[in-house]
């Protein structure tokens, strides 16, 4: 128990505004996160839903061309085009939380030209397959990039919900209860103190 003074009474006042400030700075911040976690999951959904349709293309228009080439041709292809691709990562701060962001990149989609290959000895069935899984490659560099920051969003959502719920259940109340306790002992103690001086002036006045 606090000691019950004015001053405490004070410090007490002064602590309680001091965390009704902070439930509102943490309730925008949060409200700021979960818009952006709503933004952020719209284009994540539409890249995993992108991907599905250009696989499941990719993959027919691929056996066509096994169908027609051979698969060791397909293979030997293959290994003609393949390549090194890098991205370079870096990091953002939304609101004091940090998430790794890829910056902006060449896109993964060549043009038929720079594949390394005779296009001549090919058919369009497997031009078509190396399209589509060129831009799932573009897709799942999105989805990296959406995911990190979903995640790092959807967790700290949640960390500010419980502070906001700590403060707002159990500190606070806690903290108002102490004022009201106070508050009514200093009222107390004011009234004792006057009924005690009107006792005195009466004995004075009664002496005189």
């Amino acid at each position: 128990m606090i000691h019950p003074t004015r001053t405490n009474l004070l410090l007490l006042k002064e602590k309680s505004s001091s965390v009704s400030n902070s439930i509102g700075i943490l309730k925008s911040r949060r409200q700021a996160l979960i818009i952006e976690f709503l933004k952020t999951s719209t284009p994540y959904l539409e890249s995993r839903k992108v991907i599905r349709q250009l696989y499941g293309d990719g993959i027919v228009e691929l056996l066509f061309s096994i169908g027609h080439m051979g698969e060791a041709t397909i293979d030997s292809i293959s290994k003609a085009t393949a390549r090194e691709f890098g991205v370079a990562v870096t990091l953002r701060k939304l609101w004091g939380l940090e998430y790794k962001e890829i910056s902006p990149r060449e896109s993964a989609v060549r043009d038929i030209g720079s594949r390394n290959y005779d296009i001549r000895s090919t058919t369009a069935n497997l031009e078509e397959a190396m399209w589509r899984f060129e831009k799932i490659v573009d897709a799942i560099l999105d989805i990296a990039e959406y995911d990190n920051k979903l995640q790092r969003l959807s967790r700290e959502i949640i960390q500010t919900t419980r502070r906001v719920r700590v403060l707002e259940e159990r500190i606070l109340p806690q903290l108002k209860m102490q004022i009201k306790t106070i508050t009514q002992y200093l009222g107390e103690r004011e009234r004792e103190n006057y009924f005690r001086l009107k006792q005195f002036k009466e004995i004075k006045h009664t002496e005189n």
